[in-house]
């Protein structure tokens, strides 16, 4: 399964709902493929003055294209969980992984499963248990 990790900024794109795309956040990033999303806070001072710097805000799996947007499609999730301000640390969750985002300022990382399962920087495994059923 291919995964979406972004940065972001803000709160409020996924909806609570949990419709990522309901702002147009990430665009033309919503058209490629893949099936689970997890959305980290940046560290910049937006992030920060909105309590979510380098904090896993929200993650989705089972992803369904829910509707037509702007620049990409309205994407649901079998399974949402929106952490907001309150969500674990990515530098203790996953400290390769948070160095990728962070330290060499990648604003997105696409990964497999199959690749990362078996290094500490594979984190939805982890923040799937923490979003329970």
């Amino acid at each position: 399964m291919r995964v979406l990790i972004y940065k972001r900024t803000h709160n409020g794109d996924p909806d609570r709902y949990g419709c990522f795309g309901c702002h147009d956040c990430m665009g033309q990033v919503r058209r490629w493929d893949f099936g689970a999303v997890i959305g980290v806070g940046g560290i910049g001072p937006e992030p920060q003055a909105n309590g979510i710097a380098g904090k896993v805000n929200w993650v989705g799996n089972g992803r369904r294209n829910s509707a037509r947007g702007k620049r990409g499609p309205r994407i649901t999730f079998e399974l949402f969980r929106d952490f907001g301000t309150e969500g674990p640390k990515l530098r203790m969750l996953a400290p390769t992984l948070a160095a990728q985002l962070y330290d060499h300022k990648a604003r997105f990382l696409i990964v497999d499963l199959g690749e990362q399962e078996r290094s500490d920087h594979w984190v939805f495994p982890r923040v799937s248990r923490l979003a329970g059923p």
